[in-house]
Parts: structure tokens; sequence; C-alpha cells
């Protein structure tokens, strides 16, 4: 039985405020003001990101798992780095 193909994420644009990951067709905004642990990532580290399963990334270098839907509705998910 074979799984479902998911695609892989890509980020897209990095600037000084966060950065944009293509997650399949949606295009979604990291901000560093509530990811923290991004803001002094490399370039390499942030755009080495897996898509282990629909609803989860994964940054292994910096050891980040985040739910996508914690991406997508912040104010749900409250805890945050306090970095």
């Amino acid at each position: 039985m074979h799984g479902t193909i998911i695609s892989a994420p890509e980020v897209t644009n990095i600037s000084r405020h966060g950065f944009w990951l293509l997650v399949g067709n949606e295009e979604l905004l990291l901000p560093f003001e509530q990811l923290p642990w991004f803001r002094s990532a490399t370039v390499e580290q942030i755009t080495h990101v897996e898509r282990p399963s629909r609803d989860h990334l994964y940054w292994p270098s910096l050891d980040v798992d985040l739910a996508v839907d914690s991406i997508r509705h912040p104010e749900a998910f409250p805890l945050v780095s306090r970095r």
C-alpha cells in the first residue's frame, strides 16, 4: 500500500521580519517575532525543512517541529518560545 504523496515545503523568501514557506499550494508567513528560534538561524538552516506528514514540518538542523495549523492560526497555540 502506498502513502499519500506530500510535496516538499519550500522557503520562497526571507526578510528581517520572517520568512515565507510554500506548503502544498499555500504560502505561509513565519514571523521571527512569534518564532524567535529562527531569527539567528542561517539561510541553510531555515531552508532545510522537511514535511514528515501533511500537518507536520521539521527543521532538523534546528530541531524545531511545528504543526502547520500552528502557523495558520497562532492564536490557537499560545505556547511560544520565551527566548
